[in-house]
């Protein structure tokens, strides 16, 4: 699927089914699908229920059974074939869906109390336009020892925990935002295989079982940490054995470590992995035995690994090495810009790192927040041109500028001002061909100015009084942090 750089879900590989361009071969189907999300990358080790790779189960109808059908089938697996005890699990149905919540209650006999509405959070759509639809998730409650009470819709997080999903494409949206019911209502449901497990195993967390335990040894092996007796230490613990497990997984998939798509997530899952190691006290390689082992878990029910064993071990292990000197070059230098107490980690500073010696912009503003700054915080225009500090405002990690540049620093002012990405580029771009050639840059001026009205031109005529507070880089904020939004109200 081009839209998306890896299978994130169990019904991406049937998705031409779902929308049409295909007949599928078949009215129904069941699957484990690898998948990997890059969302859930920055929180990893901070909970204990999200992963990057991980497993999706999942049975799907293309036309054939509906609500009806999925309902009873999801309930008699949880509840039968697993053994989990219903008098455990909650339902959430969308606040729409009153057969679904009928079908639980009536047929399935789930209580009414245990059964909630919500809204978005139980409305799925492929984008904003195509097919889409109501779903229902079930839910199982840990216990008083995990949160507060209030079910799924407002109990705490760690508590109650969505074990199984079920979305019921029903309707097809317009670009108008219309909806129509579909000729042939599907069935996608999804269960993370990493979500069920400590259920099954009778523990507190996917990092409890089977599939994390000896990752999580091996871990403490390498570091010489015990998981358990410090929770910042097992933050890196997790991380590490959930970033061994992603990275053997893309590797036997075909990606590479590279700058761009795929190549450039697996290039950072891997520098993350061993930071953290590093942080724990690590000094040399450390991703062989980490690979080893996840070969040794997930071999068997995934030969690539197995076959592939060797490959994976040389594509990381060189990373790895890469990585380990870029790191001691660019952590001295950071932790030296940090140690004067800075609010800020300045632009050119960051451009630095990243430029010179390869230091991951994302790595910077990770580095940062652990110092305390606030989320995103780099002083993007400080004395650099426009291509440095657009490099790093592109960065999806660059949240906030802080404008403390002097005249002539080519701020990239389009993006800065709140525009979209492109359009800020666009307005930057000519900015520049304005600076460098006017005549060039006034033509397309004269042409609009020609067609505007009075009213349009004095109005422009006043403004332009206040041109100058926005082309001088001061742009009359000084040291200020603000988001985007808030940088264009302030202009």
């Amino acid at each position: 699927d081009p839209t998306v750089l890896f299978t994130i879900a169990g019904m991406v590989p049937f998705k031409p089914f779902f929308v049409g361009d295909e007949v599928p071969p078949w009215p129904r189907a069941t699957s484990v699908q690898k998948c990997f999300r890059t969302v859930d990358i920055d929180i990893i080790g901070t909970t204990l229920r999200h992963c990057t790779f991980f497993e999706m189960l999942g049975n799907f109808s293309f036309g054939d059974y509906f609500k009806t059908g999925a309902i009873p089938f999801a309930w008699e697996l949880v509840t039968e074939v697993l053994g989990i005890d219903g008098d455990r699990l909650w339902v959430t149905v969308h606040e729409s869906d009153d057969e679904a919540e009928e079908i639980w209650r009536d047929q399935i006999g789930v209580p009414a109390g245990r059964i909630q509405r919500l809204g978005e959070d139980n409305f799925w759509k492929m984008g904003d336009t195509g097919p889409c639809g109501p779903s229902s998730e079930i839910f199982i409650d840990k216990g008083p020892a995990y949160g507060a009470d209030g079910g799924p819709a407002s109990g705490g997080p760690e508590r109650f925990i969505e074990i199984w999903n079920l979305v019921f494409m029903q309707f097809n949206r317009s670009a108008d935002g219309t909806t129509e019911p579909l000729p042939k209502p599907s069935i996608d449901t999804g269960a993370g295989l990493e979500r069920i497990l400590p259920v099954l195993q009778g523990v507190d967390s996917l990092y409890d079982t089977d599939l994390y335990v000896p990752l999580l040894d091996v871990a403490q092996s390498i570091t010489g940490r015990t998981y358990g007796a410090d929770e910042r230490d097992d933050v890196g613990l997790r991380i590490m054995a959930d970033h061994s497990r992603a990275m053997a997984m893309l590797v036997s998939d075909g990606v590479l470590p590279s700058n761009e798509g795929r190549g450039y997530v697996l290039r950072r899952i891997i520098r993350r992995a061993v930071r953290r190691a590093r942080q724990l006290g690590v000094e040399g390689p450390c991703t062989e035995r980490l690979v080893d082992t996840v070969v040794g878990v997930l071999g068997a029910a995934h030969p690539a690994l197995a076959e592939q064993h060797r490959l994976i071990v040389d594509v990381v292990g060189r990373e790895e090495e890469g990585f380990l000197r870029t790191l001691a070059t660019g952590t001295a230098i950071l932790e030296e810009q940090l140690a004067d107490g800075t609010a800020t980690v300045p632009g050119d500073v960051a451009f630095r790192l990243h430029d010179t010696y390869g230091f991951p912009v994302e790595l910077t503003v990770e580095i940062a927040e652990e110092a305390g700054l606030p989320s995103g915080v780099l002083n993007v225009v400080h004395g650099l041109g426009p291509e440095a500090g657009l490099a790093l405002v592109d960065h999806p990690g660059v949240d906030l500028i802080s404008f403390t540049g002097s005249a002539g620093t080519g701020v990239p002012l389009g993006v800065a001002t709140g525009l979209s990405r492109p359009l800020g580029h666009f307005f930057d771009t000519y900015i520049t061909i304005f600076w460098s050639t006017p005549s060039i840059a006034l033509l397309p001026l004269l042409v609009v100015w020609f067609g505007l009205t009075l009213e349009t031109k004095l109005a422009l005529v006043f403004l332009s009084a206040f041109w100058p507070l926005v082309i001088n880089t001061q742009v009359g904020i000084q040291n200020v942090d603000k988001s985007y939004q808030e940088v264009a109200t302030a202009f």
